[in-house]
């Protein structure tokens, strides 16, 4: 398998900051997930770079995860090429100075978490606005939102056509539910749009608890590849939210039964050619 381009690792600090979405879920409560934890984990040559995809902690705090991470990635044993920082959008107020701070993080993109949020977060101008802002400046934006809000997903890429977007997971399809519908339609209606790409990333811990298998979100893969094609999908792990199904090994098998079903250029653009020039990193 070609070695892959992580675009979705998190870190969990506890130190650092909180962590408040991960009460409540066993596999993740009061637990760390340092870079040395990932590093056992991934190894080498199965990922041979990472970009850090910012872990949704507590409103206060994203700044200083940032700020930590970006310090971690400054060693050379991290094999951290890049940040993906959280962002506020919806405001005005301090936006600019962070994108401007962020210049000095390595950061080559930025995330605001939608899926947890009220619709229309992403539908005021400012929020649009904001991110062609981020478009302006060359860089990334990660979109998150659940499958039932891919429409806000479309109002929002058509808005920023400028900018480079990023759909994490796929869309966030219903696998347990086998909610295919009217899923394949709206990721066929983002596809269409040229500035939007697909993460692959995400999916097993959307299957039925204790069924997550490649067998189960084949149906979903194999739309994302025939809507978005390989140019336009990205590798992520999204350790460690992935042990809710099976864990980063098992993800990392999954993922070279996939890839070894398409031809080696194809394999590699979505393990790492693509991540390199939608990201502008360098691993």
């Amino acid at each position: 398998m070609t070695p892959l381009v992580d675009t979705h690792q998190h870190l969990v600090y506890r130190e650092v900051a909180g962590y408040g979405w991960t009460a409540g879920i066993p596999a993740l409560a009061d637990k760390e997930f340092p870079l040395e934890k990932y590093r056992e984990l991934a190894g080498e040559p199965s990922v041979a770079a990472t970009i850090f995809m910012e872990t949704g902690v507590d409103d206060e705090d994203y700044q200083a995860e940032a700020r930590f991470v970006a310090g971690l990635a400054g060693q050379p044993s991290s094999r951290m090429v890049g940040l993906i920082a959280s962002c506020r959008p919806e405001t005005d107020e301090g936006y600019e100075a962070w994108l401007d701070e962020c210049a000095d993080l390595n950061v080559v993109g930025y995330r605001r978490i939608l899926h947890v949020m009220p619709d229309d977060l992403s539908q005021s101008e400012t929020f649009r606005r904001n991110i062609r802002e981020i478009g302006r400046r060359d860089l990334v934006f990660d979109m998150c939102f659940l499958s039932s809000q891919l429409p806000i997903a479309v109002e929002l890429a058509k808005a920023a056509d400028n900018t480079r977007l990023v759909l994490n997971h796929c869309g966030v399809p219903d696998i347990a539910g086998g909610g295919l519908d009217p899923w394949r339609a709206q990721m066929a209606e983002l596809a269409a749009l040229p500035n939007v790409n697909c993460k692959l990333s995400g999916l097993l811990a959307y299957c039925v608890p204790g069924e997550a298998s490649l067998e189960a979100i084949r149906p979903y893969v194999d739309h994302v590849l025939e809507t978005f094609g390989a140019d336009r999908i990205v590798w992520g792990s999204d350790w460690p939210v992935v042990d809710m199904a099976n864990g980063l090994p098992d993800w990392l098998t999954v993922t070279g039964a996939i890839l070894d079903g398409l031809s080696e250029d194809e394999a590699a653009r979505i393990a790492r050619d693509n991540a390199v020039r939608i990201y502008k990193v360098d691993p």
